[in-house]
């Protein structure tokens, strides 16, 4: 236990830098919301629709430390502010409705990738020498060195735009109604699978690689020895014993993987006009929504360290051992 609240004490920390952080950085650059939005309205807004807006945005006359005190209370309230690009619609809105397609094209992908990486990496280590061994790690690696947006745009060209097998945009067909049927549910997974093909292929040979490592130290350990010298099947020695010690270390990388699910398939998402978190932090930039960046931006950062808590957790679970630190 106080591991954990010491764990978690690193985290609160943490988490006020990232809101502070949040707050003086996009003060510190050059110009501002409601300047943009008076330049767009071309001198047709009033002095007092100025100051309203300011007020709105947190930019009054205020000292900064006030305003600092307001912005920590709205976070924490659960008020983003209001997001510019998508005019009057709150930031916590316009977040809520992108990021569950975010979490199921990263939670997709991850959850694919780490199994089958993990599965090989196992397989490869245990049969040493073999062509699983041999073969697949360079070529995955090789595959891995490629960048998600071109990976993505080769997809989409021969499997949309060639063969035609795969829709080549968005999240489902437009005119569909969303909603728990087996049409939509179907629609959804077809257009779920170039986009989490590519995350995929970019990240499967890393998991293999790190599990196969691990492995080999993990099979000169003693324990593994004696399980030998007892007449173990191999296949319970290579899972009950060498691959459950040897995955330790993994839960701590999907764990931070898991985290930056939220913000890691920007490339993938924009490249398929995917309507997830990424691809609205895009047009966030290119709007100049202050206050939209700023809510994705800390929404990313807390599901980082929210994924890692959980992690810590889970660690202080699976080895007994970093509960003596």
């Amino acid at each position: 236990m106080r591991l954990i609240l010491r764990n978690l004490g690193f985290y609160l920390l943490a988490f006020w830098a990232s809101i502070t952080l949040n707050f003086v950085l996009p003060r510190f650059m050059p110009g501002d919301p409601v300047s943009r939005m008076f330049a767009q309205a071309q001198g047709t807004m009033q002095p007092d629709q100025i100051a309203q807006l300011r007020k709105l945005f947190g930019l009054d006359d205020r000292p900064l430390w006030e305003q600092y005190v307001s912005y920590v209370k709205s976070v924490f309230t659960g008020d983003l502010g209001i997001s510019i690009t998508r005019f009057p619609t709150p930031v916590s809105d316009v977040i809520g409705s992108q990021i569950g397609w975010t979490l199921l094209l990263g939670g997709v992908a991850l959850v694919i990738a780490a199994v089958l990486g993990n599965l090989l990496g196992i397989v490869a280590a245990w049969r040493r020498g073999g062509v699983l061994d041999s073969a697949f790690p360079p070529l995955l690696i090789f595959v891995g060195s490629f960048p998600y947006f071109w990976l993505a745009m080769g997809a989409l060209y021969l499997f949309g735009v060639s063969l035609g097998w795969f829709p080549m945009r968005h999240a489902y067909d437009v005119g569909l109604t969303p909603g728990f049927n087996g049409e939509f549910l179907s629609n959804v997974a077809t257009h779920l699978v170039l986009p989490a093909l590519t995350i995929v292929l970019v990240s499967i040979g890393g998991w293999m690689l790190g599990m196969r490592n691990t492995m080999i130290a993990t099979a000169a350990e003693d324990y593994i020895m004696m399980a030998e010298a007892k007449g173990l099947s191999p296949s319970r020695i290579m899972f009950r014993y060498a691959a459950r010690n040897a995955l330790l270390p993994s839960v701590t990388n999907f764990g931070m993987a898991l985290g930056f699910v939220v913000g890691g398939a920007l490339l993938t998402e924009v490249v398929f006009a995917y309507p997830g978190i990424g691809y609205q932090l895009l047009m966030a930039v290119q709007g100049l929504d202050y206050p939209l960046m700023q809510g994705i931006f800390l929404t990313i950062t807390a599901a980082v360290l929210l994924a890692n808590f959980l992690v810590d957790l889970v660690y202080v679970r699976l080895d007994p051992r970093v509960r003596v630190r």
